[in-house]
């Protein structure tokens, strides 16, 4: 469990209590890593907001927000009223004319911003991908950093003990937002040097969820071309008869989400729709670019590889 980051920490507490049934005073002794609060100002340098907004009403929103910098990860952000884009791009000439939107993930309550959002942006953008670090919509959380731990804990463990009355891992404005964000990044797509017929995303646990989500709820015009589903619930799906190509990448002793036998790359393969697994022999889950030590280190290679092999890295934006 030393391998584990801190953010994965309290989400596996909260399903360690969940199965034992351990008291919810219990959860009052788990405590955030968090060594530095953040001012909005420093946090989120270069986001563009995704809605049209009252004057006054983003950075009112925005002062509501909460956010640390967590031992091992960098920057994390709750309480998520007015979602953003922050565009991350390739050099120029660089530039192979796709383009990728990153969602963080955090249980719908937080979002590691560094560790799953703009770790990840720079490393597409490094590979002439221009990338785009979704800050979506949140469940509420107090503002108190340990009062926010006690209630993460609970409704993460109430979620993972299940039955009818708890309450569920969702946010559908999560989705809304990351809708939002592809037509965004596909109406500038000329600003952006970006072909809007190589838009897709990449999601990590939650923020997997989220592009999931968006992948079946989305009218077909406004789907990602292709989307990377990182660490997310392996569970079956009813697969759209034209989904996009899907890259699945999970580690096999997640202890959050078990691979089952990977139940949605089966739904995907008998949709015949294409998709890619990569079930790691181990890296937990949170790895993020890659736990030191294990294969996860190659997501970021891979991911680039397969993208090349479905033909979305041209050398020229297509006109």
């Amino acid at each position: 469990m030393k391998m584990l980051d801190r953010r994965t920490g309290w989400m596996l507490a909260a399903v360690a209590m969940a199965q034992s049934g351990v008291a919810a005073a219990e959860a009052a002794k788990v405590k955030a890593a968090v060594s530095e609060i953040l001012p909005v100002s420093m946090a989120e340098p270069g986001a563009i907001p995704l809605y049209p907004q009252v004057r006054g009403k983003k950075a009112k929103a925005a002062e509501a927000e909460n956010w640390t910098v967590v031992r091992g990860e960098g920057r994390s952000v709750r309480n998520v009223t007015v979602p953003t884009l922050t565009p991350f791009l390739p050099e120029a000439g660089k530039a192979n004319g796709a383009a990728v939107v990153v969602a963080p993930g955090g249980g719908f309550m937080a979002l590691s911003m560094d560790h799953e959002g703009y770790k990840v942006a720079r490393q597409l953008a490094d590979r002439g991908i221009a990338a785009f670090v979704l800050k979506y919509r949140l469940i509420p959380t107090p503002a108190d950093q340990q009062e926010a731990n006690r209630a993460i804990i609970a409704r993460l463990g109430a979620a993972f003990r299940g039955g009818p009355d708890v309450p569920k891992l969702e946010k559908p404005e999560a989705t809304e937002d990351a809708i939002t964000a592809l037509r965004m990044v596909r109406a500038d797509a000329a600003k952006w040097g970006v072909d809007p017929a190589r838009v897709g995303m990449i999601g990590f646990s939650a923020g997997a969820i989220t592009a999931l989500n968006t992948v079946l709820q989305a009218p077909a015009d406004q789907r990602p071309a292709f989307f990377g589903y990182v660490y997310g619930p392996q569970t079956a799906v009813a697969v759209p008869a034209d989904a996009p190509p899907m890259f699945d990448a999970i580690a096999m002793d997640d202890q959050l989400f078990k691979t089952m036998g990977f139940p949605i790359v089966e739904a995907w393969h008998k949709a015949k729709r294409k998709v890619e697994i990569h079930g790691y022999q181990k890296g937990y889950h949170g790895f993020g670019l890659g736990r030191p030590g294990t294969t996860t280190t190659l997501l970021m290679d891979e991911f680039h590889a397969w993208l090349a092999m479905q033909g979305f890295l041209g050398s020229q934006t297509k006109k």
